[in-house]
Parts: structure tokens; sequence; C-alpha cells
């Protein structure tokens, strides 16, 4: 027998909103440690870290995030580690994350002119304060709007956490639709509560931005 589509419904979805969110964090967390560490290969004057941290992100990169999962869920269990679904794909998804962040933020780095880095040389900066007092707070501005960009999209792919068994908002809209037999009513309020995500994200992006923009932190060295 089926159920009418009551308020009940939407907080369990509600609820498993949080659980996305939750795992989107996670992998973000996790992947801006493991992606700030790779973005410092990547620029590295030594040749061996450049090589470890472009392998990295072209294995990934090049590898399904579905993939991933399957790897994550599958290989730590093989290995003797009885993990959650919440671990194994927070897991996943921030190797996931580390080789886009990465990438984005390296990107954002080699923006900068190199007159900066001449500049910073020329008042006695060695390396490490010359990225962060002169490169860092310049590369944060430029790098707001992708990264806002691939969290929002992170969001939206955690619905493929579900395939290992994470009841995340996609999940349970599929769980609610079944009990319901109301598809459309359930995959519209799903689809509401994505919008709200993401443009909460977004809204904050641009808040961010507009802060960053009136403090003068992107302003280079003249």
């Amino acid at each position: 027998m089926f159920q009418t589509f009551s308020f009940n419904h939407v907080l369990f979805l509600a609820q498993a909103g949080l659980w996305t969110l939750l795992l989107s964090f996670m992998a973000l967390f996790g992947g801006a440690i493991f992606g700030a560490l790779i973005m410092l290969a990547r620029i590295s004057l030594y040749a061996p870290l450049r090589f470890i941290a472009k392998a990295y992100i072209y294995v990934i990169q090049g590898t399904p995030l579905l993939v991933l999962l399957f790897i994550a869920y599958f290989g730590l269990a093989f290995a003797g580690y009885d993990v959650p679904a919440l671990v194994a794909a927070g897991f996943a998804f921030t190797l996931y994350a580390a080789a886009f962040l990465g990438e984005i933020w390296r990107g954002s780095v080699e923006s900068i002119g190199k007159g900066q880095w001449e500049g910073a040389a020329a008042i006695g900066l060695n390396w490490p304060k010359t990225m962060r007092f002169v490169i860092v707070p310049q590369a944060v501005r430029v790098a707001i709007p992708p990264t806002v960009g691939f969290f929002v999209q992170l969001v939206k792919n955690t619905a493929l956490a579900s395939i290992i068994g994470f009841v995340e908002l996609t999940r349970a809209g599929q769980i609610v639709a079944n009990a319901t037999y109301q598809p459309l009513s359930v995959y519209l309020t799903v689809a509401a509560m994505y919008f709200v995500l993401c443009s909460c994200l977004s809204f904050a992006s641009r808040r961010l931005d507009e802060k960053f923009h009136n403090n003068g932190v992107h302003q280079p060295i003249t």
C-alpha cells in the first residue's frame, strides 16, 4: 500500500540533505588539505615531486568517480577495514577533490605575474614568505570562483555515493518515491533542495569575493 507524500517525508529528505552536506564538506576539507600539497608539489623546483603530483592528477582525473567509490568501499573492506559507507565515500571524494583542487589552485598561483615574484625577491622575501604574503593572497582572489564552482558540482556528485549504500539526498528521494508512488512531487522537492544548497554556496562565494575585493587583498606589489 502506497503512502501519501507528507511533511514527514520532506523532513526525511531534509535530513538526507544534511548528510549530503556532511559528505560534501568532508570531501572539501580533506581535498583542500591534500590539494594544497599537490599544488605545492606541482610548482616545486624538484622534478620528482612534480612528476608524482602530475601522475596522481592524471590517474584520478582519468578515473570515473563511480569507480573510485567502488575501489574505496570494496578496497578498504578487502584490506580488512570494515568502514561505514560515509567513511568510504568521504575517502573517495577526498581523493577526487584533491586532484581537481590542486590543479585549480596551481593555475591560480601561476596566473600571478612573474613580476610579483621578482618584486618580492627585491624586497628580501624568501620563497615561503613570498607565497604567504604576496602570491597566495592574490591567488585566493582568482581561485574563489572555480573553487566554489567545483564544490557545487561536488555537492551534486554526492548522488553517486548511493551506489555503495550511502543514503544522501537523491537516494532518499528514490526511497520516498518508491514508498509514495509520487515521483514528480518527490523529485521536484529534491531538485528544490539542491537548488537551495547550491544557491547558498554561490551567494557565499559572491560575498567572499566582494570581501577580498573591498579589502584590497588581491592588490599586487607596485
